[in-house]
């Protein structure tokens, strides 16, 4: 039999000393080594599409892959793609790192420097593993079971407080749903959480109550989630705040990691403070959306929280989609500068400033009656659709907004409130 492997290695030089001895293994069928765990991860997604049949027996994880932790990325892997064994290299083979490695899925730990001897060891034992596994996989017919590259990870943050943040979450979610897709909608806005509130609903679990599990099985999960009559499946915020410090940033790779295994779309409000817990959230998306309103205080905000994810390695200016919310035509300050400034990637559609149509669904905690007609509904969803979020892409949002169109380029006034964003960009 074939072993098919996939090395995952930063370091040059230790990727060509492992793909050295790999090739020498009887019966190895070795891929070229991936550098970071994003190429692993949509590696892996890529050749799960069609069947599980296609994806390596083995994966190699070394210690000083990134930007996810090499632990965190082996959780990942083993929740995500449950029939492949994955081991761990590392220059620490001691007991406590062979448990932690145990722990988070892993099949097996080898000690650098390598061995030919404990490679081909190893990688034997995770192969046998993995046919193993494939074969009870293809004889079961239990929904319990976690199978395929699993769904997308959207987050939605707010440059700061009141910009709209846990609606535009919510519409989303909303959209996405209706548009047929199985919807997750999590609160990671751990200490104020609002989406419960949006959607009149209580429920007495929240994130916080899978913040201690090791294994969250789908049977676990369910008892977390709650199924809200919208289509939704929501994960709300804890009701005291003071339990969102039990969610930290293992414990939220865990959970995002398990919805995503479970759902075609997984939507993120992560609030506006920047917790470990919803910085590995917007590490580990595929969309990063963050919210604005076209102000002087809430651009600069905007401009503070990207330039953090850079500094924290979360996520970089160029792959954040910045939102608009509050647009006028009258505004002084554009989308197109908001972009020069922040240096994100603007979203064609602003969501026009009509608090009054929204005012009664959110005094009334039900925003899902919000009416059809409502021009922020119709942007927030032409939104979903541009984001890729829903089953059918919109092709009217993916043209070319017309000239004069809210999407299109609007020249921008140099004055009052322009200038003042101006003077203060280098700051």
């Amino acid at each position: 039999m074939t072993t098919r492997i996939l090395p995952a290695v930063g370091d040059p030089d230790a990727a060509r000393a492992l793909s050295t001895l790999l090739s020498q293994l009887p019966s190895a069928e070795p891929a070229p080594p991936v550098p970071d765990s994003t190429s692993l991860l949509d590696t892996l997604a890529r050749m799960a599409v069609d069947s599980i049949d296609e994806l390596p027996e083995v994966v190699l994880v070394h210690e000083r892959i990134g930007p996810v932790p090499a632990l965190e990325l082996i959780r990942e892997v083993a929740l995500r793609f449950p029939a492949v064994g994955v081991v761990l290299v590392s220059s620490d083979a001691g007991p406590a790192l062979f448990s932690a490695a145990m722990d988070s899925g892993a099949r097996g730990l080898i000690g650098l420097p390598l061995s030919y001897e404990e490679l081909a060891a190893r990688v034997q034992a995770a192969a046998q593993w993995s046919v193993g596994v494939r074969r009870h996989l293809g004889k079961s017919s239990a929904a319990d079971v976690f199978t395929g590259p699993g769904g997308r990870v959207v987050t939605v943050t707010g440059a700061k407080g009141g910009v709209g943040t846990t609606f535009t979450a919510v519409q989303f979610a909303l959209a996405a749903a209706a548009s047929g897709r199985r919807t997750a909608l999590v609160d990671m806005d751990l200490q104020a959480g609002d989406v419960g509130s949006y959607l009149d609903v209580q429920f007495r679990r929240s994130i916080a109550d899978l913040a201690g599990i090791q294994d969250i099985s789908p049977r676990v999960l369910q008892d977390a989630v709650y199924d809200d009559r919208t289509g939704l499946a929501l994960l709300l915020a804890p009701a005291d705040g003071e339990r969102g410090e039990e969610v930290d940033d293992r414990a939220a790779r865990h959970i995002v990691g398990a919805l995503r295994s479970r759902y075609e779309l997984v939507v993120i409000d992560c609030g506006t403070q920047v917790t470990g817990a919803n910085a590995a959230a917007v590490e580990m998306a595929d969309v990063a959306v963050l919210v604005t309103t076209p102000d002087v205080v809430a651009v600069r905000a905007a401009k503070r929280m990207v330039r953090m994810w850079e500094r924290l390695q979360v996520r970089k200016a160029e792959d954040t989609a910045m939102v608009v919310n509050r647009w006028s035509k009258h505004t002084e300050i554009q989308p197109a500068l908001i972009e020069k400034i922040t240096k994100t990637r603007a979203t064609r559609t602003p969501v026009p400033a009509a608090f009054k149509e929204l005012q009664a669904v959110v005094d009334a905690g039900r925003v899902q009656d919000l009416d059809n007609r409502s021009t922020v509904k119709q942007a927030l969803w032409t939104l979903a659709g541009e984001l890729g979020l829903l089953s059918a892409p919109d092709t009217a949002s993916a043209s070319a907004a017309a000239p004069g169109a809210p999407g299109a380029a609007v020249a921008v006034r140099a004055a009052g409130a322009v200038s003042r964003l101006r003077r203060g960009r280098e700051g």
